[in-house]
């Protein structure tokens, strides 16, 4: 298992800072470089890594410090990672005194409170096979686990780097915590995606998912499904572990808006632009900060976000954006260079609590205008029962219910105008943009009517699947 501890100062770890807390363990532990120099590895006996320290990140969006580890920092502040092997207690006590030296000498705090510390450990005795790699737990042929223990796992650009590595290698990408530990919405989106997996460590039960709630076992060097005999005995299956059903009724609602744009790929576009649309239809304000990983760093700037994308072309990037903390949103954003232009694949989901008004009359607006000025090809909104502040418990939740679904100018042509405006429904698309080429918005019924994925399908299907 791993240990995390952070080091949030208000000044930058310059170099002579940074030497201060990686000697904690004495001269005699070897420094090297890993992760095109991002990652510093102190190893001891034998060269085997005990704490990897990644390289400072000037956080300068307020929020979040208390976002993911519960704990509000003034921005801008500096976020310093440490990360130690508890195979050996004093790894651990390694880790805190990095951090430690780093409080000690440019003020701030540690996350989590108590872990600093400034003595030098003592290392005697420690030997290479007491240790294991402070980065990724156990690798076998099919899989990479990775032990987590922070309030919210989230896609930190350590996590983004092991994905990488392990999706490039075929291997899933499997992450075990305790069962009070929650995913940022970016990591239940990684997570969520096989053969990767979200274990859960019941001290009481054992293993499950913490996104279906089936109970795993470890098997051929992997977390696999516990299967038994049918009652009939004709085939196998799983089951649900106990602790998965416990919910907790709340009035807290997610309204999730997933968008898809097409546009020209020329020197004078704009990326991101779509994005803000949908933040300043629903929020009354632009996004607050973005980033390629969590904690997101950088304050909000479609110009950046572009010159990022078009230096990574024709490769894809992934970005995080989040908005104000007094507004919970959190968006995903992919873009992809194809034949036919740049592509921008959003997901935005918004936190609102049982007293909170769900902008749902804003969406019909902010369809026409992403039809009108940004290239859209697909909008889906939907609403789900679950968490204000957009983390995934182990919990059993609802599946989101389908709203409303916009289909974009092009694919209204090539399906045909008159078949895509007479769907199998008792439903009327209402028209936005050009008349000569509008596109279609389709309202689905209800807020959080469980009719509505039938409905959805039906219209799917009359459509295309488009």
């Amino acid at each position: 298992m791993t240990k995390d501890v952070i080091a949030l100062t208000p000044k930058m770890p310059d170099t002579w800072s940074l030497v201060a807390g990686l000697y904690a363990g004495g001269p005699d532990l070897e420094l090297t470089a890993a992760a095109d120099g991002a990652v510093l590895q102190l190893s001891g006996p034998g060269g085997r890594p005990l704490v990897s320290v990644e390289a400072p990140v000037l956080v300068q969006v307020p929020g979040e410090a208390g976002r993911l580890l519960g704990q509000d920092v003034p921005v801008p502040f500096w976020w310093t990672e440490a990360r130690a092997a508890t195979a050996v207690p004093e790894a651990e006590r390694l880790a805190g005194a990095v951090c430690g030296r780093l409080n000690a000498l440019l003020g701030g705090t540690t996350w989590p409170p108590g872990a600093a510390g400034t003595d030098v450990v003592d290392l005697d005795g420690v030997t290479a096979s007491d240790t294991v790699r402070p980065t990724v737990d156990v690798v076998t042929e099919s899989t990479a686990v990775v032990l987590v223990d922070r309030p919210v796992v989230a896609v930190t650009s350590w996590l983004s780097e092991i994905f990488r590595v392990t999706a490039a290698g075929g291997r899933a990408l499997h992450i075990v915590t305790p069962p009070h530990v929650r995913l940022s919405a970016p990591a239940r989106t990684l997570l969520a995606q096989a053969p990767n997996r979200w274990v859960v460590q019941d001290p009481d039960a054992g293993y499950h998912d913490g996104l279906s709630g089936a109970v795993l076992h470890w098997k051929g060097g992997t977390f696999a499904p516990v299967l038994r005999p049918t009652a009939d005995g004709t085939g196998v299956e799983g089951s649900v572990a106990e602790a998965f059903a416990r919910t907790a009724p709340a009035g807290e609602r997610q309204l999730v808006v997933a968008i898809r744009t097409r546009l020209p790929a020329d020197e004078r576009l704009v990326l991101g632009r779509a994005l803000e649309s949908a933040w300043e239809a629903l929020t009354g304000a632009a996004p607050a900060g973005w980033g390629t990983a969590e904690p997101v760093n950088l304050p909000w700037s479609t110009r950046q976000l572009t010159d990022l994308a078009r230096d990574r072309a024709p490769e894809p990037s992934a970005f995080v954006v989040v908005g104000d903390p007094g507004r919970p949103a959190v968006a995903t954003m992919r873009v992809t260079r194809t034949s036919a232009g740049v592509e921008e694949d959003i997901t935005l989901t918004l936190g609102f609590g049982e007293d909170e008004a769900i902008p749902l009359d804003a969406l019909e607006g902010l369809a026409g205008t992403l039809v009108a000025k940004h290239g859209l090809v697909t909008m889906l909104t939907s609403l789900r029962a679950a968490r204000r502040d957009l983390t995934a418990p182990p919990r059993l939740e609802a599946p989101p219910v389908p709203y409303t679904f916009t289909l974009g100018p092009a694919d209204v042509s090539a399906i045909g105008v008159g078949h895509a405006r007479r769907p199998p429904l008792a439903l009327s698309p209402v028209p936005l943009g050009p008349a000569a080429a509008p596109g279609l918005h389709y309202p689905l019924g209800d807020a959080l009517d469980p009719e509505a994925w039938p409905r959805f399908r039906r219209l799917t299907a009359h459509l295309g699947a488009v």
